[in-house]
């Protein structure tokens, strides 16, 4: 495994957070973790990112306790809801951000992000500032960013939340294409029932800090209790009726 959580307990104030929690994420698997708002979901992912502490349980990344790891030398990088790019720098710069920390020499920087400037299909924006791209684009220049660096874990904290429909299925198709051509393990957190089965390889449920996994998303959608299966008739349902009037 990639990453190991085992045991996490966090409280806030004497209220509990994270109630003895643990997970597995494989090489090249997306794990979805699926929650309402307020039920722990970030909590887990700062704690994994090493923004939070944990009252108790264990960290391991490819077998190495990172517990007492700082965050710039876990190799795990946190995608937030907003792009969070530096303003000063152009595209090109934001995305060769983590290469220049890591002293890579100048002609490698410059032909990787001109490769992942083309994969993130602005390779014309190079030069352009943040505030000159759409929410789209700069979101997508985040994850040009993250996923340049190869990090050992990728999370992503709803991060499609603030996108309009449109524009949210092209970047749900982006990460999938990204992940699978740089092969990160990855932990994608989201209250949308759709985005979790979209996205996720495996799916877990966390509700009052607890979660609970599944093995497969087949048995997730079979569960009675989450209404995958009643969405997925609905749809199924309002696609039959629309062919049916036309």
């Amino acid at each position: 495994m990639v990453l190991t959580v085992s045991n996490i307990d966090k409280a806030y104030g004497g209220h509990p957070v994270l109630n003895d929690v643990g997970l597995a994420v494989d090489e090249r698997e997306t794990l979805a973790i699926l929650g309402r708002s307020g039920c722990g979901k970030t909590t887990l992912l700062k704690i994994i990112a090493g923004l939070v502490d944990p009252d108790r349980g264990e960290l391991r990344l490819r077998e190495n306790a990172i517990n007492d790891l700082p965050v710039a030398r876990r190799n795990i990088v946190y995608i937030y809801q907003e792009a969070l790019l530096f303003p000063h720098l152009d595209i090109f710069e934001n995305i060769a951000f983590g290469l220049r920390l890591r002293k890579i020499p100048e002609a490698t920087i410059r032909e990787r992000v001109e490769e992942m400037l083309g994969s993130l299909e602005l390779s014309t924006h190079a030069r352009r500032m943040p505030h000159q791209l759409s929410g789209g684009e700069r979101q997508r220049v985040a994850f040009g960013r993250a996923m340049i660096v190869n990090p050992s874990v990728l999370l992503l904290d709803e991060p499609f939340s603030n996108l309009d429909a449109e524009t949210r299925a092209a970047m749900q198709g982006l990460f999938q294409r990204l992940a699978a051509h740089y092969g990160i393990a990855s932990i994608v957190v989201t209250h949308d029932l759709k985005e979790a089965i979209l996205l996720g390889d495996r799916i877990s449920y966390m509700r009052d800090g607890r979660l609970l996994h599944f093995s497969s998303k087949s048995e997730f959608i079979a569960h009675p209790e989450y209404g995958a299966r009643r969405e997925m008739d609905f749809w199924r349902s309002l696609g039959d009726q629309i062919n049916e009037r036309e």
